[in-house]
């Protein structure tokens, strides 16, 4: 045992690939670097970091296991949750939808459009809620997160740190990944009109779908 952790290996090996799983996060991070840049994808991978540390603070406290044995509450979290995501959803779909439909100069007004309402939300704070909407942080966070923790360790602050320093690292390390990976896309988006509304079709499709599996999913 290491530090209270019961199998530190274990744990980095599944913390490492459930990371590497699509999720609103990632996708979020990709698009927003995709359109605005290496800056303003760094901005939302903040507020990434900044949810997944609050989420795992929540866990250390006993939330988790609140959420475990209070039915009730867990499905307000989680339709919450899937509500949310499904709005951004269909919020890059109108936005597809609207450019798409458009006439080529009318196209042009409403990417202009588009691009001030893109410009005047904050990457930070959309990022952090959808990172704490996120359906895969909230049940890795509930279900896989806490069992490594020995209950009869001393600290087991420490062990939550350590756990969550390790998530982190990964995070840190894909996001940024993803950041560099979009903005070489950036270029393809800004001369193609046709190719950025398939991306918000695309993403806007996923974040449904991201809702639609947190609404239906179990604790088991």
């Amino acid at each position: 045992m290491f530090f209270g952790i019961t199998d530190i290996w274990t744990y980095v090996a599944g913390a490492f690939f459930i990371i590497l799983l699509p999720g609103p996060n990632s996708l979020y991070v990709l698009s927003t670097a995709a359109q605005r840049g290496v800056r303003q994808g760094y901005r939302g991978a903040m507020g990434v970091f900044v949810g997944d540390t609050l989420l795992m603070v929540l866990a250390a406290a006993g939330v988790a296991s609140l959420l475990r044995s209070t039915p009730i509450l867990f499905n307000v979290v989680k339709y919450a949750g899937a509500a949310y995501l499904a709005w951004i959803g269909f919020q890059m779909l109108r936005s597809a939808w609207r450019s798409r439909r458009s006439p080529d100069a009318g196209g042009e007004a409403a990417e202009a459009t588009s691009d001030r309402e893109r410009a005047a939300e904050s990457p930070f704070r959309k990022a952090l809620i959808v990172s704490l909407m996120n359906p895969k942080a909230i049940l890795f966070f509930i279900s896989f997160f806490i069992q490594f923790v020995d209950p009869a360790y001393g600290t087991p602050a420490l062990s939550f740190l350590i756990l969550g320093a390790i998530c982190q690292l990964f995070s840190a390390l894909y996001l940024s990944v993803l950041i560099f990976g979009g903005t070489f896309l950036a270029g393809q988006f800004r001369s193609r009109r046709g190719l950025s509304a398939g991306l918000r079709t695309g993403v806007g499709a996923l974040f449904i779908g991201f809702g639609a599996r947190l609404a239906t999913a179990t604790l088991g």
